[in-house]
């Protein structure tokens, strides 16, 4: 089963290292405790609507996007053979190149899944 928290956590965990920054770093700038950041990535705890738009601008994202990306990871995750059966090895596709997602069948309710996205050009918004 594929757990939202843990989608969620791993595309904030990817932005933050993207930028090459400390959970300090981002805590202290969403003013959320470290531990508490660090169980939001982890998929331990599950943020609400606010901390994670705090986190978000923090990270300099847009909500948005963030649920844009846990959503086509999600979307793929659910289409993918074996995500709620025992597999033996690794399952990943890939959709147009800038999504790739792997699962891998920890126990028959347990899978671990692992989204990566290429990086996207910064995108500049005309008024």
């Amino acid at each position: 089963m594929v757990l939202l928290r843990r989608v969620i956590g791993d595309a904030l965990r990817a932005r933050r290292q993207g930028q090459h920054r400390t959970l300090r770093e981002v805590s202290t700038a969403a003013n959320v405790s470290l531990g508490y950041l660090s169980e939001i990535e982890r998929g331990q705890k599950e943020a609400s609507s606010e901390l994670l738009a705090a986190i978000c601008d923090a990270l300099g994202a847009r909500l948005s996007e963030l649920l844009s990306e846990v959503s086509d990871t999600l979307s793929l995750a659910e289409d993918m053979d074996g995500v709620l059966v025992p597999v033996d090895d690794k399952k990943s596709v890939s959709t147009d190149g800038n999504v790739s997602v792997s699962v891998r069948q920890d126990s028959p309710l347990k899978a671990t899944l692992r989204a990566t996205r290429k990086p996207q050009r910064d995108v500049v918004y005309a008024a």
